[in-house]
């Protein structure tokens, strides 16, 4: 049986991944504090996509929808500070990748709640 892509499910996969990867190098930099942080709320985007798969009803899809963009604010955040300070690993491109997120997330939330209106 194949699985249809999931754009929104793809990418929070894969930017969880990077997340981690990216915590890693922070760890071996003695980061640990913003490690932490980053890592929660980094992967913490996807697990709420993952949540909205199986939701029961459109409202709880749209809860576990904006959780994640919340999550998804979050990591925002603790990467542009990473960006912003001295003495830590660029992150530029998990900056883009999580905006992406955000917006995709965005149209779908709209969207689900144009549908529920319908």
């Amino acid at each position: 049986m194949s699985k249809k892509p999931n754009l929104i499910v793809d990418l929070s996969f894969q930017f969880s991944l990077s997340i981690i990867e990216f915590t890693d190098l922070l760890d071996k930099n003695k980061k640990y504090v913003l490690s932490n942080q980053l890592f929660r709320s980094g992967t913490a985007i996807g697990v709420n996509i993952a949540e909205s798969q199986n939701a029961g009803s459109r409202e709880e899809f749209i809860f576990n929808m904006f959780s994640a963009m919340k999550e998804a604010a979050d990591t925002k955040y603790w990467l542009t500070l990473c960006q912003s300070s001295s003495d830590y690993p660029d992150c530029i491109e998990l900056i883009k990748n999580v905006e992406s997120i955000e917006r995709i997330a965005q149209k779908i939330i709209r969207s689900t709640e144009l549908n529920v209106l319908n």
